[in-house]
């Protein structure tokens, strides 16, 4: 059994983006993230599994804090996965980033980005 904690469809808004032009103003990212246990023991203790608050956080932490915009949505999964990963009850993470207003040379589609990481 696999036991999975998840948060999904998180939007946040900031001024993140390769183009100097999208630093100018907020912008939707909408995360999807999930973290599998090492432990399948199912405990009613929140000490035995990861808080979806945590993740909320983790989130909030990487998109509101860093010091300059992040270019890459896959820098931004990886700091995500940087502060999710010291929590030693994490078997892997799944970070999924949709940007619904990237700047696309047509209109249609969804801009998407996903990582995983997995504990060796």
């Amino acid at each position: 059994m696999t036991v999975r904690v998840g948060l999904e469809r998180y939007t946040v808004m900031a001024k993140h983006g390769y183009y100097e032009f999208e630093h100018d103003k907020d912008q939707p990212f909408v995360f999807t993230v999930w973290v599998s246990l090492l432990n399948d023991e199912v405990a009613d203790q929140l000490a035995k599994t990861v808080n979806y608050a945590d993740i909320q956080v983790a989130i909030d932490e990487v998109m509101h804090n860093s010091p300059e915009p992040i270019a890459l949505m896959e820098q931004m999964a990886n700091q995500i996965i940087q502060r999710l990963n010291g929590n030693e009850l994490v078997a892997t993470i799944h970070v999924r980033i949709e940007k619904p207003n990237a700047p696309l040379p047509h209109p249609g589609g969804l801009p998407v980005i996903e990582v995983d990481w997995a504990r060796s």
